[in-house]
């Protein structure tokens, strides 16, 4: 194979080398003088002295939340699908059967956000619009377990039920209060594929009083 010596525009004498050199750093400054004289298109965030203000676009996939209909009420009704597409099982959705009833309801959704990939498989295979992806990304902590999620704040029957009972106390009757560290999860004694259930004790509940 025969080489090839192709000269370089800078290569030659100190001067050409020296105009060469100036042009490539104005080339590759041309970005930052133009933000300079043009403040206003500029496009990086001033994060956190804009925290006020800061707007993030649609698109943004920071957090996995809940939507909710004018009641206050979810719509899951505990099919597990978003729980069996999601790849590397960072979501449990633990279901219970009320007493006289045949159906299951929702009792806890787990979502694991330290294992997370934001790939947003689960929001695009519910059937019924559960689940989306927020921009609330502020989510640093010093413990790992206060990344473990429960995303209901009610164990109970989806909207569709819970609307067809008239009476607004036999609705209460239906739901039980959920915070976002109730139940087991993966920290809690939750077994997850591939990770020894020794790692995470059984003996630990997240939000229960140490």
């Amino acid at each position: 194979m025969k080489t090839v010596i192709v000269a370089r525009p800078g290569d030659g004498n100190f001067v050409s080398r020296f105009f060469y050199g100036v042009k490539s750093l104005l080339t590759g400054m041309r970005v930052t003088f133009r933000y300079l004289v043009h403040p206003s298109t500029v496009v990086t965030q001033q994060y956190p002295e804009n925290r006020k203000t800061l707007k993030l676009a649609e698109r943004v996939r920071a957090q996995l939340s809940f939507t909710f209909d004018e009641n206050g009420f979810h719509k899951c009704t505990a099919c597990h699908i978003c729980e069996q597409q999601c790849p590397n099982a960072s979501i449990h959705v633990m279901d219970r059967k009320p007493a006289g009833s045949t159906k299951s309801e929702l009792d806890t959704f787990i979502w694991r956000l330290d294992s997370c990939t934001f790939c947003n498989l689960c929001v695009m295979v519910c059937p019924f619009q559960v689940l989306k992806m927020n921009s609330n990304f502020e989510s640093s902590v010093y413990d790992q377990k206060l990344l473990v999620y429960n995303l209901t704040p009610y164990a109970g029957p989806a909207s569709s039920v819970l609307m067809k009972v008239a009476d607004v106390e036999e609705r209460k009757k239906l739901i039980d209060a959920r915070g976002p560290y109730d139940g087991p999860t993966a920290l809690s004694g939750f077994p997850l594929a591939g990770i020894s259930k020794q790692v995470f004790p059984e003996t630990t509940q997240i939000g229960a009083p140490q």
